[in-house]
């Protein structure tokens, strides 16, 4: 438990340059409370005494703003980052070192039985309020922007953005970095691309309308 603990501020302060000191993050810091808490609920909900996993669950949910059932599985190095409405689903499996942001969704799309929550792989970072919806996998690397909603698989070494979720790069490398401000915007691209094809149409639309008077006169 003391070597869990350990691990976890140690990921804290080298995932967020806002944490000062161990004893800050032990107390002020709901990500961290929710993991340990959440451990100790996934130990009751493996022991099959599900009423207590879940009671556990609520407490951690009541304390931190994070619902993370009780039986998903989540790896090591785990951080969630300003935490508050983040939401984990019963069948979800999180790999090592993977980072959510605030508001993230690992959720289902129905009332579908047996594994309906995403697979997480390693190194994966979850942006703000992104929702990562249904049995699919996330391979390792990837990086889901802001917002995004994701329902269909995404191979490793990706960056995934909008909705529904595309791959807009993909590379190989081992960046944890997500820049909001410097992703693909594919909705935007193809506006900007249809309004430079409005204009050329117009321009040369214009030509003709042009060399047609001039033959009239």
């Amino acid at each position: 438990m003391f070597r869990a603990i350990k691990e976890q501020v140690e990921t804290i302060f080298r995932e967020d340059p806002a944490a000062k000191s161990v004893l800050e993050i032990v107390l002020c810091y709901p990500g961290f409370h929710a993991v340990m808490l959440h451990r100790v609920a996934h130990w009751l909900y493996k022991m099959r005494l599900y009423l207590l996993a879940r009671l556990w669950a609520q407490f951690n949910r009541a304390l931190t703003g994070i619902d993370v059932h009780p039986g998903a599985k989540i790896g090591r190095r785990f951080f969630i980052d300003h935490g508050m409405g983040v939401v984990i689903g019963e069948t979800a499996e999180i790999g090592d070192d993977v980072l959510l942001y605030q508001g993230v969704t690992l959720g289902g799309t129905g009332k579908e039985r047996g594994k309906r929550h995403p697979t997480i792989g390693n190194c994966v970072v979850v942006g703000t309020g992104a929702k990562v919806l249904g049995n699919i996998t996330i391979g390792d690397h990837v990086k889901i922007g802001a917002g995004s909603v994701v329902i269909r698989s995404v191979p490793e070494y990706s960056t995934v953005v909008g909705i529904p979720g595309r791959v807009v790069r993909t590379r190989f490398g081992t960046s944890d970095d997500l820049e909001h401000g410097r992703l693909p915007d594919p909705e935007g691209q193809a506006i900007d691309d249809l309004s430079k094809r409005v204009e050329h149409l117009e321009t040369l639309l214009q030509t003709l309308m042009d060399e047609k008077l001039a033959q009239k006169r």
